[in-house]
């Protein structure tokens, strides 16, 4: 890779140090997250990402009825397929809704194309999107020298699916 330069290239150009005099006497800031505050107030509070453990609450219950399947990517495949097959087949029910929320989203898809494609194309699908809004814990590892705990919102996707028998509705 050959590249040609406008500026003539001389023996004595010395190359300049990456970091000048100036940058290096300005004080780095150690990196850390800007949190705003539970309250909801607009001041932001710096917190060092060491002194606090993350934890991620479980999201909110959505309805449980007993054809609603909740995918997630702890549990086996072949066993979630599974499931909504013996919920289509013998279950009674003529429609299942499969959730999936986050990095089960694709899983949650792949179940419905499975399901569909088992059935050699009697099956039908219905997708929603939505966005759940999802709350996270910041608790201090050394509760006497740190401050006290935060909460941290986030949105998440999720997607809901229809899995249902075309002459069933």
């Amino acid at each position: 890779m050959c590249s040609i330069s406008p500026f003539p290239v001389s023996d004595s150009l010395v190359m300049a140090e990456p970091r000048s005099l100036i940058s290096a006497s300005i004080p780095q800031t150690p990196p850390g997250i800007i949190m705003p505050p539970a309250d909801g107030s607009g001041t932001g509070v710096m917190m060092d990402p060491i002194e606090y453990t993350l934890r991620k609450r479980l999201p909110r219950k959505l309805p449980k009825r007993r054809n609603d399947v909740y995918v997630n990517m702890k549990t086996d495949f072949r066993a979630q397929l599974a499931r909504c097959q013996k919920l289509l087949e013998g279950g009674g029910h003529g429609e299942i809704r499969v959730h999936g929320l986050g990095l089960a989203i694709n899983r949650a898809i792949n179940i419905a194309l499975q399901l569909q494609a088992s059935s050699q194309g009697a099956l039908q699908l219905a997708a929603n999107t939505s966005t759940v809004e999802l709350l996270d814990d910041m608790e201090p590892e050394d509760p006497d020298e740190a401050g006290e705990p935060m909460a941290r919102s986030r949105n998440n996707s999720a997607i809901h699916i229809k899995v249902f028998y075309p002459d069933s509705q």
